[in-house]
């Protein structure tokens, strides 16, 4: 067998090969866990007169947890309650898959007192420094 050529991409990697990277550790994850990934799935705020998608939740299979990958809301929505609607329903989503729980990360620019609010409690950070944002881990056990 020969040996494997590394390719080095230092910048804006093609998609299909970051599929091919996810397409490998998934197969390893699936033989070596127990567990097969769930599909995501996803809460969408709707523009009310083009029903385009404008914002809204988006979560994937985490082994047990779901981890809420991104949460948007556009400006003109904030302050309505949005928010706290897309976590309720992602939690009762993940309720209904058997989930323990659910978590997240945020930017200390973002919403880490939102999640707070919800019930969410921090499990860890990275910390911040010349060109780095801190980061905050935090989870809600079911």
């Amino acid at each position: 067998m020969s040996a494997p050529i590394l390719d080095i991409i230092s910048d804006n990697p093609d998609p299909d090969d970051v599929r091919a990277i996810v397409a490998t550790l998934d197969a390893y994850n699936n033989d070596n866990s127990g567990m097969v990934d769930q599909p995501g799935f996803a809460v969408i705020v709707r523009d009310p007169q083009t029903g385009a998608a404008v914002g809204g939740l988006y979560a994937t299979d985490g082994y047990g947890w779901a981890f809420v990958r991104y949460l948007a809301i556009p400006d003109e929505y904030r302050g309505q309650g949005l928010g706290r609607r897309l976590m309720e329903e992602a939690e009762k989503i993940a309720k209904a898959r058997g989930y323990i729980g659910l978590w997240l990360d945020t930017f200390e620019f973002q919403a880490r007192p939102f999640y707070e609010k919800l019930g969410f409690e921090l499990f860890d950070e990275l910390e911040g420094g010349p060109g780095a944002i801190p980061r905050y881990f935090l989870k809600k056990r079911f």
